[in-house]
């Protein structure tokens, strides 16, 4: 399954956004919902509020933001609900992430091309966030979608018979044009002292970077693997995805561009390409040709489809399972979209119950990725 994530620019505005009020040591806090040993503050909803409205925001403009806002906005606390199931069921297992933690913060210090975590963490304190809060909140995120991979999308069972006829009544929407999925490794030319000079190149700087472009196209061709030597030595901005540069149908590069990888096969290597950044090499991942692609070459698409559809359903059982379990308790006028008439909970706690009205804590910074 596909994972979806902001941009960390944006994590981090979200994430500075919620943390920029905590000038004192403690606040008071009005408890909206207990779940189990676990509380859910107004200050959590409101927080939670303003990250779906940043999402919202990136994802369809502002109009359409404030409408999905407004529609969204009554499952809120049910959400937060939700995640706080699955992290006590993660800590239930026993659930440890931090190997995972370590590689996804080391995924994302790459993307930003930084040198270092301590790089990334001055980037993060640089946008006035919290660099634990910001790793608690991705620990978070990685306990919940292992909860969901274990408890959830591990037991749904896709039967052969059921893909092959997903295949045949969805054909026409599985039709596609002709594409090249490409790669580039692209060398440009620089100074003495190794900074970019394509913009006013030198004939001997351009010699330079050709000779490069040769000498990397002569190990790719004697069985060097490409995304490692782009990884490596690509100035291009896909190194860090190994020069992975995505798909392209007719009409979306240039011309010249186009003519010499569409006429390349799956596998294929160009000869060094000069373009007005420097030299590239292009690799063909995948030369698809239009039409109806056989069942063989979909059907890890054709399974991923599936798998979303049934684990929407099966998720909302399974945190329904959860809620008829767990001890829940609710001020009004707060409600639990999603509450299940099963449960021996939801209690919604009278407004004059003075433990229900606030709470004078430490100030937990949390955001919620799920």
């Amino acid at each position: 399954m596909k994972k979806y994530l902001l941009p960390l620019f944006m994590l981090f505005l979200i994430c500075a956004t919620a943390t920029a009020a905590d000038n004192s040591s403690t606040v008071v806090e009005e408890i909206v919902c207990r779940v189990n040993n676990a509380i859910i503050t107004r200050m959590d909803m409101q927080r939670a509020r303003d990250q779906m409205a940043a999402e919202l925001k990136q994802r369809g403009g502002v109009g359409n933001a404030d409408a999905e806002l407004a529609d969204h906005e009554k499952d809120i606390l049910s959400d937060l609900i939700d995640s706080q199931l699955l992290l006590q069921k993660g800590d239930e297992l026993g659930i440890d992430v931090q190997t995972e933690l370590i590689k996804r913060l080391d995924d994302i210090r790459k993307s930003m091309n930084l040198d270092s975590m301590e790089a990334l963490e001055k980037a993060a304190q640089s946008q006035g966030v919290s660099y634990e809060d910001f790793k608690e909140n991705l620990k978070n995120d990685l306990i919940k979608r292992q909860v969901i991979s274990k408890e959830v999308v591990s037991k749904i069972n896709i039967a052969p018979k059921e893909a092959q006829a997903y295949y045949e009544a969805h054909k026409a929407e599985l039709e596609h044009p002709e594409q090249v999925h490409l790669a580039e490794i692209l060398i440009a030319p620089k100074t003495a002292d190794g900074k970019d000079a394509s913009a006013d190149p030198t004939p001997e700087q351009l010699q330079q970077a050709k000779a490069k472009a040769d000498e990397l196209l002569a190990q790719l061709k004697s069985g060097a693997k490409f995304d490692e030597l782009a990884k490596k030595n690509s100035d291009g901005p896909t190194a860090a995805q190994g020069g992975d540069l995505g798909v392209f149908r007719p009409g979306t590069m240039a011309k010249e561009l186009e003519t010499i990888t569409f006429a390349m096969k799956s596998g294929d290597l160009s000869n060094v390409i000069q373009t007005k950044q420097g030299y590239v090499i292009l690799k063909v991942l995948e030369h698809q040709q239009p039409g109806i692609p056989p069942y063989k070459d979909v059907e890890n698409q054709v399974m991923d489809q599936l798998y979303m559809q049934k684990t929407e359903p099966a998720l909302r059982a399974y945190l329904t399972k959860l809620r008829e379990q767990a001890f829940i308790e609710i001020k009004p006028p707060y409600t639990d979209s999603h509450a299940s008439p099963n449960e021996n909970q939801p209690v919604y706690v009278a407004g004059n119950d003075p433990s229900a009205k606030a709470v004078k804590t430490k100030k937990k910074k949390k955001l919620l990725f799920f």
